[in-house]
């Protein structure tokens, strides 16, 4: 009978004497061939490592979501028109929010509490006129402007504009929030930066009246950002007051020119709309204090969303020198002084080429006059008339206006050097009777 016995043969080696192991004996009826591993499909594999990835991904996903939501402020999420409120809007009087990248703002109760100390200037002048025929006549014109509400002391309300609102005029007439209108006076102007202050009697404003207006609240333009809000208050065309919004465009913006041209004093740009008549209105910041002070003078008409403002911070001791002055009334041609000089422009083409400020160049002082006693001589310069710029014979001949023969003014002279400097020098003058 057939061996039913399976062996194992240690250490067997076959003919070419390669080692055998273990053997079977396979004729045997008990023998049996070896079981294959069985394989799971490629296919099933890559599924099954494709569903792991995934629940691995979204736990560490969520962990990270709920660590950085509690512990570190952060918060991933896949919404990006999530409406959320600015952060550093929550201490300001305007109320923004962003929304899919929209902004939006409310301004009205900034307007509000400003639009009291903005007031409208009406200045009816008379200028002469040639007519076709050559004849000379007089004729009454009207210009608008704004202003703004800086100050009050013991007896006018001290309101800021332009210099270029109250230039030339005969009557200026303010228009109060409450509509009603009082006349005014010059206190002091400033051409060279564009400033005037110009006063109100109190006595002559109604309680009514002065319990609709308020003092404006200045801020600091020094701080002032690129891109920040900026709204515009002001007489625009003179139809009265309206508002236009806008953002600070730039900064220390010099315009060629402008009256501020050849003066250290730069311009805020902004794209708020700035139209004739806003001239001496106020430039607001989101906290409702006054920036600056707005001038349509520089606005040019082929170009849009570039208006500029005087910054207030630069020209604030300017201001307080013109508020402190004493307001101006103008006296009869017959009373008017004369102060003895006879003189010449210095132009700003004039400055740039030779170095020399701008103002009116003596070019005699008169025997016997203010001026000569006051040792006023050929080659000296004015620059100012009790503190007011002048930086032409027109302006000092309409500054005199205001002072009668026999009052004592204080004349600014520049007074050259060997060096080609000048030197500035304050003079008393009495001024006398104009010639006949």
């Amino acid at each position: 009978m057939e061996n039913q016995y399976s062996y194992y043969e240690q250490g067997s080696t076959d003919a070419n004497g390669y080692y055998q192991g273990y053997h079977t004996d396979q004729n045997s009826t008990g023998g049996r061939p070896p079981k294959r591993k069985k394989r799971i499909p490629k296919l099933l594999t890559v599924v099954g490592c494709g569903i792991l990835f995934g629940i691995v991904a979204s736990a560490t996903f969520l962990s990270v979501n709920v660590f950085g939501s509690r512990l570190l402020g952060i918060r991933l999420t896949g919404n990006l028109r999530e409406t959320k409120t600015l952060e550093s809007a929550k201490n300001n009087t305007a109320s923004l929010t962003t929304s899919a990248g929209t902004v939006t703002s409310d301004v009205s109760a900034i307007v509000e509490n400003a639009m009291p100390s903005v007031v409208s200037i009406t200045n009816m002048s008379i200028q002469q006129v040639q007519n076709f025929f050559g004849q000379i006549g007089t004729q009454e014109l009207q210009s608008s402007g704004s202003g703004i509400i800086v100050a009050q002391n013991d007896s006018e309300l001290l309101i800021v504009t332009n210099n270029h609102v109250v230039e030339g005029s005969d009557t200026l007439t303010v228009t109060f929030h409450d509509n009603s209108s009082l006349e005014a006076d010059i206190k002091g102007t400033d051409s060279t930066n564009d400033i005037a202050v110009i006063a109100v009697p109190v006595d002559s404003i109604s309680d009514e009246t002065m319990d609709s207006i308020a003092i404006a609240t200045l801020g600091d333009s020094t701080e002032l950002k690129v891109g920040e809000p900026a709204i515009a208050i002001g007489n625009a065309l003179g139809y009265g007051q309206s508002v236009t919004t806008g953002i600070i465009s730039a900064m220390e913006r010099q315009i060629a020119g402008s009256d501020s041209d050849d003066n250290s004093v730069k311009l805020i740009q902004t794209d708020a709309a700035i139209n004739p008549g806003n001239s001496g209105g106020a430039l607001l910041n989101a906290n409702g204090q006054v920036i600056g002070i707005n001038s349509a003078k520089l606005a040019a008409n082929e170009v849009e969303g570039m208006g500029y403002a005087i910054p207030i911070s630069d020209v604030s001791d300017i201001i307080t020198n013109l508020m402190n002055q004493k307001t101006k009334t103008k006296v009869a041609d017959a009373e008017k002084g004369y102060l003895g000089i006879q003189g010449l422009d210095v132009t700003a083409e004039t400055t740039q080429r030779f170095n020399m400020p701008a103002g009116v160049y003596v070019s005699e002082a008169l025997k016997g006059t203010g001026a000569e006693k006051a040792g006023i001589t050929k080659g000296n310069i004015i620059t100012a008339l009790n503190g007011t710029t002048i930086d032409s014979m027109e302006a000092l001949q309409k500054e005199l206006q205001y002072y009668k023969a026999g009052e004592t003014v204080e004349v600014t002279i520049q007074v050259p050097a060997e060096n080609g400097e000048y030197t500035e020098k304050v003079v008393e003058v009495v001024l006398m009777k104009q010639p006949d």
